[in-house]
């Protein structure tokens, strides 16, 4: 029987979405920031910088698209 606890069909792989201030980036990337203070970030669980999005929302959903199970970090 399936639940919502079994994950033996495809098991998502865990990320997390944590918030990137703009001015801690290196130049090249602040650039692209177009104006923005904070991004998004979304990390594999050894910490690997998977992407770099402009709001919370499209980073959760990025991570959803690609079979993932986003996890904010506080």
């Amino acid at each position: 029987m399936n639940t919502p606890f079994d994950f033996s069909f495809g098991e998502a792989k865990t990320v997390y979405v944590k918030t990137v201030e703009v001015a801690d980036l290196p130049e090249e990337m602040r650039a692209g920031a177009e104006g923005r203070e904070q991004l998004y970030a979304v990390h594999d669980a050894e910490g690997e910088q998977l992407a770099l999005v402009a709001d919370r929302r499209l980073a959760f959903l990025l991570a959803r698209q690609n079979d993932f199970a986003p996890v904010p970090v506080h």
